[in-house]
């Protein structure tokens, strides 16, 4: 789950940490107001969706006065924001947030991420504050520094020490980094936070640190131990497709292909996406069911999929352990008699009660095309889409 730069703000200054004042705004006149309780000088107009890269695309404008914040607010507000992280269709700007100005000396690239493969959290920091740190990767790497901190151990003085230093920082103000970094290390491990970037984080010339701009992300299978953060979730900021499938505990990711995919468990999910890819095709989803989906939530799946207007294809490709392969076949027919198949479909069955299931498919009457095996179901099922 992700949130909104002022949302997240507001989770760090509930841990003490420096950011500037700011008011969320949802119509031109709440911007200018913003502005003057701000002190009627320098401020920042922000686009508030959850996507980067919004200076580029014209979501972030400096304002000199309340009246140019409210111009700025005029033109931000109901525009459709493109960006590299929205696609093409980009993304529609709600509300804004106005936000006080501060005299920037430095701008440095900060952020924190669970790195799976050390199992550790990496703190990622770079003197190229400002910039997307794909670019600084790909141009700089040299100027990316990582420091991995062991989670039983947690967060150590001489590394936030270690870290100001390596960034060209003199003693005291590599301290003073240190306290920011540990107050963002303990709100990452209280929230259960997957990520969380503060780009940039700012040095001004009164010698203070920033969190100019902020992201986190929280994990969603650590929701339930934060209701408060729940409660923060922007369904207008989700696809409803995606919205529809988290209500019956699905894994719904949308693609930009044709072949609609059912699948139960994530390494078979990515598997199968991979042998369309090889066989020609292109997947147009990533859907698991899980191992104990139920036949209502077999047969929701099923309907999220058939509402993709882009899917020309659908395999369903089902390893029967815990869930069974009859219970599969009954969903798929309910829904498929219930919102009709116009689309080539290809099931592929294995496992637990695998006979059943399939005998339930054959004397269904539906179109519904059997397969064995993956590379045979991904065969078929690319060959019946490219035939249309």
């Amino acid at each position: 789950m992700n949130l909104h730069e002022y949302q997240s703000k507001q989770l760090m200054a509930s841990y003490g940490l420096p950011i500037l004042p700011g008011h969320l705004c949802y119509t031109p006149g709440e911007v200018e107001a913003a502005a003057d309780l701000l002190g009627g000088g320098i401020c920042v107009v922000k686009a508030q969706v959850h996507a980067g890269g919004r200076g580029k695309a014209g979501g972030v404008k400096l304002a000199k006065t309340p009246a140019e914040a409210r111009a700025h607010g005029e033109k931000i507000l109901g525009m459709k924001l493109v960006t590299p992280q929205t696609g093409a269709a980009g993304k529609l700007v709600r509300k804004v947030y106005v936000e006080g100005g501060c005299n920037i000396a430095k701008e440095f690239y900060l952020s924190l991420v669970v790195d799976r493969a050390s199992r550790s959290i990496s703190i990622i920091a770079s003197t190229e504050g400002g910039v997307e740190i794909e670019e600084v990767a790909h141009k700089t790497p040299e100027k990316i520094i990582t420091i991995a901190i062991d989670p039983k151990v947690g967060i150590q003085h001489f590394q936030t020490l270690q870290l100001g230093l390596r960034l060209g920082l003199h003693a005291q103000v590599a301290k003073e980094l240190g306290g920011i970094v540990e107050g963002l290390y303990q709100l990452f491990v209280d929230k259960d936070l997957a990520m969380l970037e503060i780009n940039p984080l700012v040095l001004t010339k009164e010698g203070e640190f920033v969190l100019l701009d902020a992201k986190c992300a929280i994990d969603d299978n650590a929701l339930f131990r934060h209701p408060d953060i729940r409660e923060l979730m922007d369904y207008d900021e989700m696809d409803a497709k995606d919205l529809r499938a988290g209500k019956f505990g699905l894994n719904y990711v949308a693609l930009d292909g044709n072949i609609g995919c059912m699948v139960n468990g994530a390494g078979l999910a990515m598997a199968t996406m991979d042998i369309i890819k090889q066989c020609g095709g292109s997947p147009a989803n990533f859907l698991d069911v899980g191992g104990g989906a139920s036949k209502e939530t077999v047969t929701e799946a099923f309907k999220i999929l058939l509402s993709d207007e882009q899917v020309k294809g659908i395999l369903i490709n089902i390893f029967g352990g815990i869930m069974k392969c009859d219970v599969i076949a009954n969903g798929v027919i309910e829904a498929a008699r219930e919102l009709g198949v116009k689309v080539p479909l290809v099931v592929r069955l294995q496992g637990t009660n695998v006979d059943l299931g399939r005998k339930i498919l054959s004397e269904s009457k539906l179109n519904i095309t059997p397969a064995d095996t993956m590379d045979e179901a991904a065969q078929k099922i690319v060959s019946l889409v490219k035939k249309g």
